[in-house]
């Protein structure tokens, strides 16, 4: 295995330019410092590639790029060489790296239907999916109600799994500290703090009571748990922000979820993820803004579900309408595909 640098462009969605200097220590610290750092690692990453690839006799036949900027300067210089590579886009609308590459590319798939305009501009296009781990799959009610005893809930009580992936989220934390307390009047709770907040919620373990070794309060609360398929296989309901990775599990796991977009990431991918589902009815959407200002429209929105098994099954189908179980074996024969193409160009 070789490494190439690579370096990450920092913006923000929907800010306007007083923006810049109304949050002038984000802008510091991400827009000037982070982006001089991300210029130079791109023009690293260029040299670097250069050398990689300029031998013919080292050169691949076919070049997979996966993860946005991180496959920019390679794209850049296999374009140059005129080596075939194939992208993956795992959003509905793509990153400003593959948008650049595309044009180019051999095969552009996408983990998530891409919306018309993206079709229009690119009819090398394929929807493939995204590669999730084979223990992600649909369980049964009766291994749903396993898996809720197996983490100490209440089997016959309703179960919310509220996460923010691996490193969490704070606002979907902050938000769960305010409506806890009401939630669990109703429905059984679990939150993935995530490894970077996990500390600051640590004060929320004061509902988490035991005794004689069985849980008396319906909650529980992980920095991170190791088995994620399980925690949201237990689940009626999953709170997560919509990510396409996690919303790939989420459909094949079949689950009932409610998604909390970010909005200020670079080209709004989450918001734009959520809002195709939410066209489809496939999940419920609540964007992480108004969900700050007034976190009872989680509240109701989760009690709604919970109170709504018919619709929460009905979401869940739609939702595992969008997975894609084969979506590894074709990108494998997509990729297989154009390097026989390009072997027998040469």
């Amino acid at each position: 295995m070789r490494r190439i640098p690579a370096g990450k462009f920092h913006r923000y969605a929907g800010w306007k330019f007083k923006d810049y200097f109304t949050h002038f220590d984000i802008t510091l610290k991400d827009l000037i410092f982070g982006n001089i750092f991300g210029f130079l690692g791109f023009i690293a990453g260029i040299i670097t590639s250069f050398f990689r690839l300029f031998s013919k006799a080292s050169r691949p036949d076919v070049i997979f790029l996966k993860g946005g900027y991180v496959g920019l300067p390679v794209g850049l210089i296999a374009r140059l060489f005129h080596i075939p590579y194939v992208i993956h886009e795992s959003d509905v609308v793509a990153g400003l790296a593959n948008r650049l590459l595309m044009r180019k590319a051999s095969k552009v798939a996408f983990g998530m239907p891409p919306s018309d305009e993206v079709m229009a501009a690119h009819p090398n296009y394929v929807w493939t999916g995204i590669p999730v781990g084979p223990e992600f799959k649909s369980v049964s009610p009766t291994r749903e109600m396993s898996l809720k005893k197996a983490f100490s809930f209440n089997p016959e009580k309703p179960l919310v799994v509220i996460t923010g992936g691996s490193q969490g989220s704070e606002n979907l934390n902050e938000a769960t500290r305010v409506i806890l307390p009401e939630l669990l009047k109703f429905t059984s709770v679990a939150l993935v703090a995530g490894r970077k907040h996990y500390e600051d919620m640590v004060d929320l373990k004061r509902y988490e009571n035991w005794e004689n070794a069985s849980l008396e309060s319906n909650f529980r609360m992980w920095e991170f748990n190791t088995t994620m398929n399980e925690l949201m296989g237990a689940a009626d309901v999953v709170v997560s922000r919509a990510g396409a990775t996690t919303i790939a599990e989420l459909a094949a796991l079949k689950k009932a979820t409610i998604l909390v977009p970010f909005e200020r990431l670079p080209g709004s991918h989450q918001v734009r993820n959520a809002e195709r589902l939410e066209a489809v009815d496939a999940a419920k959407v609540i964007i992480d803004s108004d969900m700050m200002a007034d976190p009872k429209k989680l509240l109701d929105l989760i009690r709604h579900l919970v109170k709504s098994p018919r619709l929460c099954a009905d979401m869940a189908d739609n939702l595992h309408k969008e997975a894609r179980s084969d979506a590894a074996r074709r990108l494998a024969e997509i990729i297989l595909k154009e390097a026989e193409h390009a072997r027998s160009s040469s």
